[in-house]
């Protein structure tokens, strides 16, 4: 009994996690330079916006602007963010902003999935946004 449940738990671990990465696939992906997104999740205020350019990012945080550099490498999906500076206003809710910004800064590969885009620590999933 014991061996039969060790061999149906082993298979189902491989299964998971032969879904996972076939579902999280981070080859090459399409180049956002270009692009602008807009946090999927509900917030209290104003969404964060993510505007790619060519070697550059801008948006609004839900608070302020920011802008910071972008090294995007499409074959790999890298996508590094440094450099980031922003307007200095205050606002009601700046949990929001704040957050936004560190996962911006903390974000090191993306992944694009029709008009979803994923910022990824690793293999954790720090955001989704909207085009």
């Amino acid at each position: 009994m014991k061996n039969i449940f060790l061999a149906v738990f082993a298979v189902a671990a491989m299964f998971s996690c032969s879904s996972m990465s076939s579902s999280k696939s981070r080859g090459a992906q399409t180049n956002i330079a270009g692009t602008n997104w807009t946090l999927a999740d509900n917030v209290k205020g104003k969404k964060p916006t993510l505007n790619i350019e060519s070697g550059k990012i801008t948006g609004n945080a839900g608070c302020n602007n920011y802008f910071g550099e972008l090294s995007l490498d499409a074959t790999a999906g890298n996508f590094i963010v440094k450099n980031v500076g922003s307007t200095r206003m205050s606002c009601d809710n700046m949990e929001v902003e704040s957050q936004f910004l560190r996962m911006l800064n903390e974000a090191d590969k993306y992944v694009v999935s029709g008009n979803t885009l994923e910022l990824y620590k690793g293999n954790l999933l720090l955001m989704k946004l909207n085009k």
